[in-house]
């Protein structure tokens, strides 16, 4: 094994520098990764931007990361093996002694890193992780098609599970992005009534193929009303964080119906307490998930033919390729690939 690897650190806001950094040897309960792909997720800003060298060493961002067990640490369950392909995700492992963990709440644990934050994430050769935060990743699924599922895939599915909705009933998908795109194929196999919700023409024939039955231009219709002509929608999941356009449709919701909040912003959401209370609606927030309700997601996909559109960049290729996703550019993910060259790729997906 090298002695050194390299990595793309956040050494002040808003930009990486390529460094060389001597290889960890893990910790009790921990494992070394060699990565193989790590993508870039629109949480990842707050992890770049507000870098303050002050308050701690210089973090690797990343938290989709998928690579292979390179050395195991004392204490590793036998379940992990050298080699074997394993993922993490934001939550870098649960502590399994605090009160969420005794009660089986693994992903509200109190004492859990957030991957990429408080402890180095993936964008990088190498990487330890908590083996309680370890996923094992299906062999169908390759490197950098795995790697946005453990955020943006985990975080779309799990919100759809919690939406009360039953196949047939209608699904608003709000934000067509890297989140979107992913929650648009995941509710269509889920047998709902696909509606999207996002801005502009141009992303129109994308969210059809990706599995919308209806797509609603903000730019040019008054999403309230159009979805109150289909009869108003059993869920609406939210990826993103505008208050204001999101208090704006919620009022379509049916009676039993859920807002689901993926996108966390800054703005206080105005909701009506008569609304919810008279038709018994709901509004709650969903985090990612644990390990094992990631594994549960990635089989979800395999088995559904569910993949993440994609474009790979290698790592030396970081700060570009946080440029193009920070911009809104990107197609819909950023994946950052430690073993190929120079290359762009595009995951194509159309649903029947």
């Amino acid at each position: 094994m090298k002695t050194t690897y390299r990595a793309m650190q956040a050494t002040r806001p808003g930009i990486l520098e390529l460094v060389e950094r001597e290889t960890p040897a893990p910790g009790i309960g921990e494992v070394l990764i060699e990565v193989e792909a790590c993508g870039m997720c629109g949480a990842d800003t707050a992890d770049i931007e507000g870098v303050d060298p002050a308050l701690q060493p210089p973090r690797v961002p990343g938290h989709e990361v998928v690579g292979r067990i390179a050395v195991l640490g004392a204490g590793t369950p036998g379940l992990w093996k050298v080699g074997q392909r394993v993922g993490v995700g934001r939550l870098g492992g649960h502590c399994n002694e605090c009160k969420q963990c005794r009660h089986g709440r693994f992903q509200l644990c109190e004492n859990q890193p957030f991957v990429g934050a408080s402890c180095d994430g993936g964008y990088a050769e190498m990487m330890l992780a908590r083996s309680s935060g370890l996923v094992a990743i299906p062999d169908e699924l390759g490197a950098e098609d795995a790697a946005p599922i453990l955020c943006a895939g985990i975080a779309t599915f799990n919100a759809l599970k919690k939406c009360g909705a039953h196949a047939g009933d209608t699904v608003a998908i709000l934000g067509i992005g890297g989140l979107g795109h992913m929650a648009l194929q995941y509710a269509r196999r889920m047998g709902f009534r696909v509606v999207a919700i996002g801005r502009g023409e141009q992303i129109a024939q994308d969210a059809m193929a990706l599995g919308a039955h209806r797509y609603i231009d903000l730019c040019k219709e008054d999403a309230a009303a159009e979805l109150r002509s289909m009869g108003g929608t059993q869920a609406i999941v939210t990826t993103i964080g505008h208050s204001a356009t999101v208090s704006a449709v919620m009022g379509e919701l049916a009676p039993e119906g859920r807002l689901v909040l993926l996108g966390a912003g800054k703005d206080p959401l105005p909701v009506s307490a008569g609304h919810l209370v008279v038709g018994e609606r709901g509004v709650l927030g969903s985090i990612t998930g644990t390990p094992y309700e990631n594994e549960k997601t990635l089989n979800f996909s395999v088995l559904a033919g569910v993949l993440p559109m994609i474009e790979v960049m290698p790592l030396e290729q970081a700060n570009e390729a946080y440029r193009k996703m920070k911009s809104g550019d990107a197609r819909f993910r950023m994946v950052l690939s430690m073993t190929r060259g120079n290359l762009l790729q595009r995951n194509t997906t159309t649903t029947s």
